[in-house]
């Protein structure tokens, strides 16, 4: 990697697709969905079990847990579940973002603020690198988190499924 030439690279480090992977891996939430997979339900656990917190006492302010112990069950466990996705969804676009980046032949980039955009073509061999990067590095992030949403999106349905037949 440290033989790729960049002199000729006019994008400001900051904006350049591969340091921005880097600066999403190494960021905290970020790099525990491309850890294992005890690091990444670790993460996932740290939104979900404060968003009960949270939830809760809105569900008991609705359903009395002492009255309707079901309906407060299921109506906060799916607000949980809502909190977590967006947290899923957060990293899904953030993944997502710099891998769209990574793969493309041209880097969009600002010299010193919005208004002036400018383009670099990649040559062949930093858009290479930048493609393998993406593929193996980023994609099976990408999936497990795909993965997370169906699961995610299974559970609020069978609250809903529940709370009909409660």
């Amino acid at each position: 990697m440290n033989d790729l030439d960049f002199s000729a690279c006019p994008v400001p480090e900051e904006q350049q697709p591969i340091n921005e992977y880097q600066a999403l891996k190494e960021s905290c939430l970020f790099r525990s969905s491309q850890g294992t997979l005890s690091e990444y339900i670790q993460a996932l656990a740290w939104i979900w079990i404060p968003s009960w917190v949270v939830v809760a006492p809105v569900a008991a302010a609705s359903f009395p847990p002492a009255k309707l112990p079901v309906q407060f069950f299921l109506s906060a466990f799916t607000g949980v579940s809502f909190v977590l996705s967006l947290g899923v969804l957060r990293l899904y676009l953030g993944w997502k973002y710099v891998r769209d980046r990574l793969d493309r032949p041209v880097v969009e980039y600002e010299e010193s603020g919005w208004y002036d955009g400018q383009t670099w073509t990649k040559p062949p061999d930093i858009l290479t690198r930048d493609r393998l990067v993406a593929s193996f590095g980023i994609d099976p992030v990408l999936k497990r988190l795909s993965r997370t949403f169906s699961v995610l999106g299974l559970s609020i349905v069978a609250g809903v499924v529940g709370w009909l037949i409660a």
